[in-house]
């Protein structure tokens, strides 16, 4: 299996997990493992190049000119997190089958849980730092999507946006980080950035860049001061935390620290921040786990220490506390990936996780009691257990740390103190839940789990003993192979012996545990009887506090500045934003003025004058007709548009002419639609003060247009008369028929030269197409007689409410065939027959896709204003969400098929073949991408007026009152 499909099989899996049934357990379970388990073997199978020093890389061109290359690269370290990502998912996939309940969403679950699978694998997997930047800001939104799983539950949501907020936060500086390291590596492909350390750490811009990554990988990691937001997204199911804290998401920051160690550390810089980091979130979420009363918040915290650990090792600049490092990240994931499931079941089957209920549970579920323990006697690094091994590592760095004075007596005694309270905090998980009088109290009787939702805590606590007793032959060629690419490439000099004599380390344990239990039995009963709730001085170190606080403060000193800032009707804003976009415009301007070029002047034209005098006077008239007479003043800018068309022929470009045209409908008809949102015309009584603001008002506005219009004609004008330095026209002309396989210029330009954009471009519209019909199902307007008493109003035709009310007369309801009704049904077979010629002759002459988007939306439209909405949707369901779906997925593969050969995204291939009766046919890639485009514009259009059409129908029923409705297929 190649890199490239290792990344996208749990991509595929999550498609298909999305569209499985919904009581489907088994098959979604399946599904989630078989793809984990699948990617695990493979990885496994990788072994033996890995461990021999090889690296495994593909890649596939993107766009070189930014660096923007697809680079899949798996080194050792790359090799241990793939492993332990692949093979926890599949063991969490087997024991969320039984967890979660029948009447759960369970695709939606296992769908996201294997799309951010693969996010975490495209993170470890990244041979390129802005590809490893898109795949963390994934993880971030699938996470975001698991915690709130269960989004009925307020704490859930909380949690969710919290989580999403703080690592969103914090992926944007990653990003701004990455940046820079990049421009001073001079790349952003990871192996040159690694190679480059003395490099960035002596240039200037290292201390502004390493605050930036710091920032990226602590909040990622919940480090303190960002650690608050961790404990709360305990409101995701089980399942979910056991992945997340235990080889994934949390994981993602200190896997960034490890693999960018060779390149950023070994300055001071990184020792106080990331040491002193990894210290203080060593200590405090020791000391707050003691205090938690749920299950799941006691190793939420306890995961928060753990990671302080790995972040505190990686911040000593020592290879051997690198090594360290990644060891106790692997056995850590063992451990607490454990212990989660082992409180899954403790809640799953007792019905609480309050640890001040439970009791005595050894004696009902003995079993998994055992498991539990031995895994808390991990966590808490007792001997004989793989905890026991990298903890010791750990307190022997801290003891033989060469640094000031004061560092190497602070270290040892951080260290012995979170050793202590780790102790505490495993005896409250094990004495208090599995020992003393059974709990009478619970809502649920506890018995042991199933057999096989068991069995994924039986194989990882199997391993933490293995390890434990057998550390060089049961981990050491793994440490070995993974340690080695973070250190670069020469590993120190360590052993995995149990026994290492009496040494300092060894009584820094024996005090940690004899303190620890001595911690343990002096809070157990005032923590029982409810006396100890929360840890001391907790307010001050509450960060949720503070990042509620300041979210609360920003949200409020908002909304004030856009009080006194932003003016309420929409008009006044407007006039605000153009002029600030006028003021910004002419502000280069002012020093030098504006000069006319050289360039030779082509001869004057009656006719064109005559031309654009009829434009701008039909311009005025819809300025002063839109107070009035609204249809007439679209009429009056369909004239314009009009002109517009014959200007853009005028000077030979029949593709923007033809596009233009079709636009002009599409928009005149979305606009009539949108007249049943505006206010009637009203004429009150105005006092002559009131009279004459308005005509200043509206002589403002006038000459605002007129100094934008006419800034914008000289601009234009005078990039006209220079001369080009680049023959820029010149450059697509050459190339067109060559390298894009079409004479059609424009056409070659859109779907070729500049494809991403297009593709950039046609998800925008369908972005913005989803926002309209989002926010139109939740919309009620308000009834018309609920605006102004008919006295007030003016008594004037109202020409665009008739042509409504026309519109939604349900002549065709009753079996009456209008005459118009059978013309546009005759029009819509030839507009289709149009829009196909469109089509297929765009890449060589004016067409293509667009435009034939454009026309056969407006043929459907046309059935929706003259037939209505009931006899369309009943005969010919349209499901504009569908062609939205289809057209972004063809834009997208065809892109993708040209990187599958080796090419850049959406390199244009084309094929010449002579077939019977039709002779030579020519045929271009570009032609798929171009589907893409034709299907986005009649999903994107439809969506948007078939919307629009059905609130202005409904709303103009007699008795009814409006409220918005989805077209058929849309919802």
């Amino acid at each position: 299996m190649s890199l490239i499909a290792l990344l996208l099989l749990p991509f595929i899996g999550s498609c298909l997990a999305a569209v499985l049934p919904h009581n489907a357990r088994n098959t979604e379970s399946l599904l989630a493992g078989g793809v984990a388990l699948v990617g695990a073997v493979q990885v496994a199978a990788w072994f033996g190049p890995i461990s021999r020093g090889e690296v495994l890389v593909e890649s596939y061109t993107w766009l070189p000119s930014l660096g923007l290359n697809l680079v899949l690269r798996v080194d050792g370290f790359a090799w241990l997190f793939a492993l332990l990502v692949l093979g926890m998912g599949a063991l969490v996939s087997l024991y969320a089958r039984y967890y979660m309940s029948p009447q759960d969403p369970v695709p939606r679950f296992f769908s996201f849980f294997l799309a951010f699978m693969g996010s975490m694998l495209g993170v470890v997997m990244s041979g390129n730092l802005l590809q490893l930047v898109f795949f963390w800001e994934l993880t971030s939104l699938f996470s975001f999507l698991l915690i709130g799983y269960w989004h009925h539950r307020r704490d859930a949501r909380r949690g969710a946006y919290m989580a999403l907020v703080v690592t969103g936060m914090g992926g944007l500086c990653l990003l701004a980080g990455v940046l820079l390291l990049g421009h001073i590596a001079g790349s952003y492909e990871l192996e040159q950035v690694l190679a480059s350390g003395e490099r960035i750490r002596q240039h200037g811009l290292y201390p502004a860049m390493l605050v930036l990554v710091l920032l990226g990988a602590l909040t990622k990691s919940a480090q303190f001061p960002f650690h608050f937001w961790l404990p709360r997204a305990m409101a995701a199911p089980t399942p979910v935390s056991a992945y997340l804290h235990s080889a994934t998401m949390v994981k993602a920051g200190v896997f960034l620290l490890a693999r960018l160690w060779p390149a950023l550390s070994g300055s001071e810089a990184w020792f106080w921040i990331v040491a002193g980091a990894g210290a203080c979130t060593l200590l405090l979420g020791a000391w707050c786990a003691i205090f938690q009363h749920d299950l799941k918040g006691l190793l939420a915290y306890s995961t928060i220490s753990h990671l302080g650990l790995i972040t505190l090792l990686l911040g000593l600049n020592s290879d051997l506390a690198a090594v360290a490092a990644v060891f106790h990240l692997i056995n850590h994931a063992t451990f607490k990936a454990s212990l989660f499931m082992a409180a899954g079941i403790i809640d799953h089957e007792s019905g609480t996780r309050d640890i001040r209920r439970l009791s005595g549970l050894a004696r009902m579920l003995p079993f998994t009691a055992t498991l539990a323990m031995v895994a808390s006697a991990a966590m808490a690094g007792v001997p004989l257990m793989n905890g026991f091994l990298s903890k010791e590592m750990f307190f022997a760095e801290t003891v033989f740390i060469d640094a000031t004075p004061w560092v190497e007596v602070a270290l040892p005694v951080i260290a012995t103190l979170a050793g202590t309270f780790s102790v505490a905090y495993s005896l409250r998980f094990t004495v208090d839940v599995f020992f003393g009088p059974p709990a009478t109290d619970l809502p649920h009787t506890p018995h042991e789990p199933p057999r096989w939702m068991r069995l994924p805590v039986e194989l990882l606590v199997l391993a933490c003993l293995v390890v434990g007793i057998f550390p060089a032959w049961a981990i050491g060629p793994i440490l070995a192979t993974s340690a080695a690419p973070v250190v670069g490439g020469v590993l120190p000099a360590y052993s995995l012996a149990i026994w290492h004599g009496f040494n300092a380390p060894l009584i820094m344990s024996l005090i940690a545990m004899l303190a620890g239990i001595a911690l343990y039995m002096s809070m157990r009963r005032p923590m029982r009887e409810g006396r100890l709730q929360r840890p001391p001085l907790a307010g001050l170190l509450d960060g949720q506090r503070i990042f509620e606080w300041l979210l609360l403060h920003t949200r409020r000193t908002a909304a004030a500045a856009y009080r006194r800032l932003a003016p309420r009707p929409l008009q006044a804003q407007l006039f605000l934003l153009v002029a600030a976009a006028l003021l910004a415009a002419a502000w280069p301007l002012l020093p030098h003025g504006l000069s006319w070029g050289s360039r030779p002047k082509i001869a004057g034209s009656g006719m064109f004058v005559v031309l654009w005098v009829i434009a701008i006077a039909c311009a005025v008239g819809a300025a002063w007709q839109a107070k009035y007479h609204r249809l007439a003043a679209l009429t009056m800018v369909g004239v314009c548009g009009l002109m517009t068309c014959i200007t853009f022929i005028w000077f030979s470009a029949p593709d923007l002419a033809l596009t233009q045209l079709v636009v002009e409908v599409v928009t005149t008809i979305l606009i009539l639609l949108g007249l049943r949102w505006l206010p009637r015309r009203l004429e009150l009584a105005e006092a002559p003060g009131q009279r004459l603001r308005a005509r200043a008002r509206r002589l403002r506005d006038a000459l605002l247009a007129i100094g934008v219009g006419g800034g914008m004609a000289a601009l234009a004008y005078a990039m006209l008369t220079r001369p080009t330095p680049n023959d820029i026209s010149g450059f697509y002309l050459r190339r067109a028929l060559p390298e894009g396989g079409g004479t059609n210029v424009v056409n070659v330009m859109l779907v070729d030269f500049r494809g991403f954009d297009t593709l950039g471009e046609i998800t925008v519209l369908a972005v913005v197409s989803l926002t309209v019909f989002a926010l139109l199902r939740r919309f009620r307007p308000a009834r018309e007689s609920m605006q102004l008493p008919p006295q007030q109003q003016r008594q004037e035709p109202d020409l665009e409410m008739d042509l409504i009310n026309a519109r939604s007369a349900p002549d065709t309801a009753q079996g009456v065939m209008t005459v118009p009704a059978v013309l546009v049904r005759l029009v819509l077979p030839i507009a289709l027959v149009v829009a196909a010629s469109l089509f297929l002759r765009g890449h060589n002459e004016p067409g293509g896709g667009f435009v034939a988007g454009l026309v056969v939306s407006v043929a459907f439209i046309l059935q929706y204003m003259v037939a209505g909405t009931q006899w369309v949707e009943a005969r010919m369901p349209l499901r504009p969400l569908r062609w939205l779906g289809a057209g972004l997925l063809c834009a997208t593969a065809t892109g993708l098929g040209a990187v599958a050969l080796g090419y850049p995204f959406l390199t244009t291939h084309t094929a010449h073949w002579v077939l019977p009766l039709f002779g030579e046919v020519h045929l271009a890639s570009a032609l798929f991408f171009d589907v893409g485009v034709f299907t986005v514009v009649v999903g994107s259009t439809l969506l948007i007026l078939t919307a629009l059409a059905h609130q202005a129908v409904r709303a103009h029923r007699p008795g009814h009152l409006p409220r918005a409705t989805a077209p058929k297929g849309a919802a």
